[in-house]
């Protein structure tokens, strides 16, 4: 997944990350294609001054690596990836997506956006357990970077 050279924009990210939540919860129930979701999306509002290229990339990257996301939290889970809530699954899967594919998304703010969608999206108190296999995800895909930022605490 390419970086862009660009300075991203905080707001456009947080509204293509919100409606990437919804375009994988779609994909996981319909199991629609990629190029299927992306259509449904860029005519509707979800995108609208969103970073409709994020938006993209990121949707790609899960939807075409889904298994190998799965088995990066497989063993933080309490259950099986099968019984997680669909919205559950969505977000992990594309913070996951974000901690390995976007280093250029300081980990903080993985957990940071991931966790204020599972709050609105998921079910009641869900944010705690996403933040929690968050937590544990980017000291493990993230070592160097949480222990950087560790020791400048």
């Amino acid at each position: 997944m390419p970086e862009t050279s660009r300075k991203p924009n905080r707001w456009a990210r947080r509204k293509a990350r919100r409606a990437l939540v919804q375009a994988v919860y779609q994909w996981q129930l319909s199991n629609n294609s990629f190029e299927s979701i992306v259509k449904d999306f860029e005519s509707g509002e979800a995108l609208k001054k969103a970073d409709k290229q994020y938006f993209s990339e990121v949707l790609h990257y899960v939807v075409y690596h889904a298994d190998k996301l799965d088995n990066e939290y497989r063993d933080l889970l309490d259950r099986s990836v099968e019984h997680l809530d669909h919205v559950e699954r969505a977000i992990l899967r594309l913070a996951t997506t974000e901690f390995c594919q976007r280093i250029d998304v300081p980990y903080p703010v993985v957990i940071d956006e991931y966790v204020e969608l599972a709050k609105t999206f998921g079910a009641q108190d869900s944010y705690k357990y996403i933040n929690g296999v968050l937590d544990k995800l980017a000291r493990s895909l993230r070592s160097t970077e949480v222990d950087a930022r560790n020791r400048g605490k």
